[in-house]
C-alpha cells in the first residue's frame, strides 16, 4: 500500500531520473508523483537532447548510472539496446580503454530509465501526473504545500523536490542580439549551422562545453582559426585508465561522524587526511598536490599534452582524486571553517573541477591536433569581448587583441546561479521565509537530507537536488553525486512521511 505522501518534482532532467528511479526502489511507494516540466526534451535536460554524435559523455559508464548502488545498470542497458537495435558504433577510447556514448544516446536511456521509474511506481500503487508548464509559485497552506504553474493551475502536495537544473551560459560581455554571437552552442547541429568554413571563431570558455564546440566544428569540416578564450584557460583534465581504489581514510563516513559532533575540519587536516588516502594507496601525493597548484599557470596546451601523455601513469593520485571530491567533497565542504573555504574557492576550484571533471584522452587528441596544425589557440585573461571597427568581434586578453567573425558562448552555466527559468519560483520561496538564498549563490540546503535552510530550521517538506545547492555543498554535478542526493531524499521524504502518519505532522525539525 502506498505511504500517504504526494510528491512534487520540479523539473524533468537528469537529476529527476536519479529521483525518481530512488523513489520507486522503495518498499513504500508514494501515494502520488507529479512532475512539472515544460522542456521539449523531457527527461534529459540541456545536456543530453538530440544532437551530434561526435558529443559524447565525459565518464565511464560506472558513473552513468542513474541507479544507485548497481554500476553496470548503464552497461548493461547498452548490451540490452544492442541485442534489440544491432551492435552500436563501438565508442571505446583507445588510450584509456573506456566507452564514451554520445550524450543523445545517454539522453535516451534517461528517458527508458524515467519511464521505467513511472511504470514501477504505478504498477505499486501511486498515481503518475506529468504536468507540462513551469512552476511560478509554492506556498505552504494548512501543513501541506501549493504549488502554482505558469498557466495559474494549483496543485496540492506534501512533499516537493526542485530539480531545476542549470540553465544557458550567462552573457558576461553583453552581446545577446549581436550579429555573429551564438548564446548558447546546444544542439550544436542547429546552433553551429550557420557558422562559415574559414569564419574565424572566438569560443568563449575553456570546460567541457569549450571543447564540444570545438570538437563540432572540426566534425563539420571547419578550417577557420578557433580560439578558446577565456580568463584562466584551464582546460578539462585528462582522463585515465581505471583503477579499482576504495577509500579507506578519505570516507564520508569519517567526515559525517565529525559533524554529528559537531567538530570543525581546518582545511590543513582534510589535507592530511587526503595525504594520509594517497601514500596508502602508493601514490605520491606531492604530484597530485603539484597538479592542483600549478594548474592556472601552465601553458593549456602544454599541460593538456603532459596529461595526454599520463593517461596510462601508474600513480593512482589523480583517479583517487577525481573519486573522492564528488563522493566526499559534499561532507567535507560544511566543516571547513569560512576562511578556508574563501580561499580554496579563490584559489583552487577551477583546477580542482578541471581534473575531477576530465575529458576522454580522445578528445584532447583532436584539440592537440587542430592546435598543431595552427588551426586552435588558447587565449587567457580574456578582459572584455567588444565590437570590431568593421564588423565582427574583438577580444581582449593577455595574449593582445583577436578578431572574430563569429563568437560561441560556451561559458559553463555557474553552478551556483538560479537558472532564469526558476528564478520566479526561488524569489516566492524566499519572499515567504521557506528558503534562504546561500551567499555563494543558489539556495541553503541541509547536508544530510538537501531539505531547504531557512529561519526556523529544516525543512521537511521542500528538497533540492542538483546545482542550485551548489553554495552549500560544494560538489552537486555529475551523475554520481546526483544519485547520492536522490536516495538520500527519498529516504528523508518517506521519514517524514511515516513520521506524520504517526501523528506527528510539525513540518519542521531544529537545525
Amino acid at each position: 500500500m502506498p505511504i500517504p505522501t504526494r510528491i512534487g518534482v520540479i523539473g524533468g532532467g537528469a537529476s529527476a531520473v536519479c529521483l525518481l528511479d530512488a523513489l520507486s526502489r522503495q518498499e513504500e511507494v508514494p501515494q502520488s508523483v507529479t512532475v512539472f516540466d515544460p522542456s521539449p526534451h523531457l527527461w534529459r535536460g540541456r545536456a543530453y537532447q538530440p544532437d551530434s554524435a561526435v558529443l559524447r559523455v565525459n565518464a565511464p559508464p560506472e558513473d552513468m548510472t542513474v541507479r544507485a548502488g548497481d554500476p553496470t545498470h548503464f552497461s548493461r542497458w547498452l548490451e540490452a539496446r544492442s541485442v534489440v537495435l544491432g551492435p552500436p558504433a563501438d565508442h571505446t577510447d583507445i588510450r584509456s580503454g573506456i566507452p564514451f556514448p554520445p550524450r543523445a544516446l545517454y539522453g535516451d536511456y534517461l528517458e527508458q530509465c524515467a519511464r521505467g521509474a513511472l511504470t514501477r511506481l504505478a504498477a505499486l500503487g501511486s498515481r503518475i501526473r506529468l504536468v507540462r508548464a513551469a512552476v511560478t509559485d509554492l506556498t505552504r497552506e494548512d501543513g501541506s504545500l501549493l504549488v502554482r504553474t505558469a498557466d495559474r493551475a494549483a496543485h496540492g502536495l506534501d512533499h516537493v523536490v526542485l530539480c531545476v537544473g542549470t540553465g544557458v551560459p550567462a552573457d558576461p560581455h553583453g552581446l545577446s542580439g549581436a550579429p555573429g554571437f551564438v548564446p548558447d552552442p546546444y544542439p550544436v547541429t542547429r546552433r553551429l549551422a550557420g557558422i562559415g568554413e574559414r569564419d574565424r571563431v572566438v569560443v568563449l570558455g575553456s570546460g567541457l562545453t569549450a571543447v564540444d564546440v570545438v570538437l563540432a566544428l572540426t566534425a563539420n569540416g571547419h578550417t577557420g582559426e578557433v580560439v578558446m578564450a577565456s580568463r584562466r584557460g584551464v582546460l578539462p583534465g585528462v582522463r585515465q585508465r581505471p583503477v579499482e581504489h576504495e577509500l579507506r581514510f578519505f570516507t564520508a563516513a569519517h567526515f559525517r561522524a565529525l559533524a554529528a559532533r559537531g567538530e570543525r575540519l581546518p582545511l590543513a587536516d582534510a589535507v592530511a587526511l587526503m595525504r594520509t588516502e594517497l601514500t596508502a594507496a602508493g601514490s605520491r601525493f606531492d604530484t597530485v598536490a603539484r597538479e592542483i597548484a600549478t594548474g592556472g599557470g601552465e601553458a593549456p596546451l602544454a599541460r593538456l599534452r603532459r596529461q595526454l601523455g599520463r593517461v596510462d601513469d601508474p600513480d593512482p593520485g589523480l583517479r583517487i582524486l577525481q573519486r573522492a571530491v564528488p563522493d566526499t567533497g559534499p561532507d567535507v565542504w560544511p566543516l571547513l571553517p569560512e576562511r578556508d573555504r574563501t580561499g580554496l574557492l579563490r584559489d583552487h576550484y577551477r583546477t580542482i573541477m578541471s581534473l575531477c571533471c576530465p575529458m576522454p584522452p580522445a578528445s584532447a587528441a583532436a584539440l592537440l591536433a587542430q592546435a598543431d596544425s595552427g588551426r586552435l589557440g588558447v587565449l587567457r585573461g580574456v578582459q572584455r569581448v567588444g565590437p570590431g571597427p568593421a564588423g565582427g568581434f574583438r577580444v581582449y586578453g593577455d595574449g593582445g587583441v583577436r578578431p572574430a567573425d563569429v563568437v560561441v558562448n560556451a561559458v559553463s552555466p555557474p553552478a551556483h546561479r538560479v537558472p532564469p527559468a526558476a528564478a520566479a519560483l526561488i524569489d516566492s520561496l524566499t519572499g515567504r521565509g521557506l528558503a534562504s538564498r546561500h551567499p555563494r549563490g543558489g539556495v541553503g540546503v541541509a547536508r544530510a537530507t538537501s531539505g531547504l535552510l531557512h529561519t526556523g530550521g529544516t525543512d521537511r517538506q521542500v528538497y533540492v537536488l542538483g546545482d542550485l545547492a551548489a553554495g552549500s555543498l560544494f560538489f552537486t554535478f555529475g551523475v554520481p553525486s546526483l544519485v547520492d542526493r536522490a536516495v538520500d531524499i527519498a529516504e528523508a521524504i518517506h521519514r517524514d512521511a511515516a513520521r506524520s502518519t504517526a501523528g506527528f505532522a510539525d513540518s519542521r525539525q531544529p537545525v
